[in-house]
C-alpha cells in the first residue's frame, strides 16, 4: 500500500501548485491514500467549507489541520462530522470541537484501515496544546491489533522544533507507520526508516511558494524585521512547488517499508 501525504496547502499559490502537480503526482507515484495538511488554505490561515469541498474533488481522501484549525469558523461544523475526513490536533482540550483522528477503512483501493493524527508541538507554538506523547498514547490504545498485524496509523507532528519532532518519532518508533513533520513550511532532507518500520521525515515542507519568507511575501517580512514597525505578511509568490512524502508501507504489518520525498514544482 503506498500513501502520500502533502504539506501545508499554503494560499492561492498553494491551492494552483496542487491542482496543477497532484495528477502527475498520481501519475508517477500511483498513492492508494492521499492526506493533505490544509490549515493555511485560506490565504495563509484557516480553512473554508469550500476550499475542503475542493480539495475532496481533487480526490484527496483526507486532511489535517494545525495551530491555524479555527481561523475560519465555519469549518467547525464539518470537523465535528463523523463522516467528514478531517481531523483538529489530538492534543488540544477535550472541548475543542471535532474530531480527533481520521479513521479510512477499508475498501477497493486499501486492503486495511488507515489511522491519521495529528499533534501540535508545545514549543514557540501559538496554540495552547496538551502533551502530544500522551495524547497519541492514547489514542493507539483505543486502536484494533489482530495477532502480529498493527494497525497502519500516520502520525503528523505539528511543530515548531526539529528536536521535539524527532523525540515524537523516536518515542512512537516500532509503534506506528509514519511520523511526518509539518509547520515549518521548509522540506528537509532525512527521510528515513526507524528501527521497527516507522518512517520519518524532519519536516515535509509545504505547497507554497517558495521565493518567499515561508511562503509570506518576503519584501514585508524584511521590512517588519528590520524596522520593527507592525507590518501585516500577505501571501508571496513565485518558485510554487508541490511538496510532501511517499511512504510505502506492508499492510500485513502495518509497517513502512520506505519513504521518499516529494518536490514537484
Amino acid at each position: 500500500m503506498r500513501l502520500a501525504f502533502l504539506g501545508d496547502i499554503n494560499g492561492g499559490p498553494g491551492r494552483q501548485v496542487l491542482a496543477q502537480q497532484l495528477p502527475r503526482l498520481r501519475e508517477r507515484w500511483a498513492p492508494d491514500v492521499v492526506v493533505a495538511n490544509a490549515e493555511n488554505a485560506k490565504g495563509g490561515s484557516g480553512l473554508t467549507p469550500e476550499l475542503y469541498r475542493l480539495f475532496r474533488s481533487y480526490g484527496i481522501d483526507a486532511m489535517t489541520l494545525g495551530d491555524h484549525a479555527y481561523r475560519d469558523a465555519k469549518i467547525i461544523p464539518i470537523l465535528e462530522d463523523p463522516n467528514e475526513p478531517i481531523a483538529r490536533p489530538a492534543n488540544l482540550s477535550r472541548r475543542a470541537p471535532g474530531k480527533r483522528f481520521v479513521r479510512l477503512r477499508a475498501d477497493q483501493k486499501i486492503p486495511v484501515d488507515v489511522w491519521i493524527i495529528t499533534v501540535l508541538g508545545r514549543i514557540f507554538m501559538p496554540l495552547p496544546a496538551d502533551d502530544p506523547f500522551a495524547a497519541v498514547d492514547a489514542i493507539l490504545e483505543t486502536l484494533p491489533v489482530a495477532g502480529a498485524q498493527r494497525p497502519v496509523v500516520l502520525v503528523e507532528a505539528h511543530m515548531e522544533t526539529t528536536s521535539e519532532k524527532i523525540a515524537l518519532a523516536r518515542y512512537l518508533e516500532g509503534r506506528v507507520t509514519a511520523v511526518l513533520g509539518t509547520h515549518t513550511h521548509v522540506p528537509t532532507a532525512d527521510a528515513r526508516l526507524l528501527r521497527g518500520g516507522t518512517a520519518f521525515i524532519t519536516d515535509v515542507g509545504m505547497c507554497g511558494p517558495y521565493d518567499t519568507v515561508i511562503g509570506r511575501d518576503a519584501a514585508q517580512v524584511l521590512k517588519a524585521m528590520t524596522t520593527s514597525v507592525h507590518t501585516p505578511y500577505e501571501i508571496g509568490s513565485g518558485g510554487e512547488a508541490l511538496c510532501g512524502a511517499i511512504v510505502d508501507i506492508d499492510p500485513a504489518t502495518g509497517r513502512a517499508t520506505a519513504i521518499e520525498r516529494v518536490e514537484l514544482p
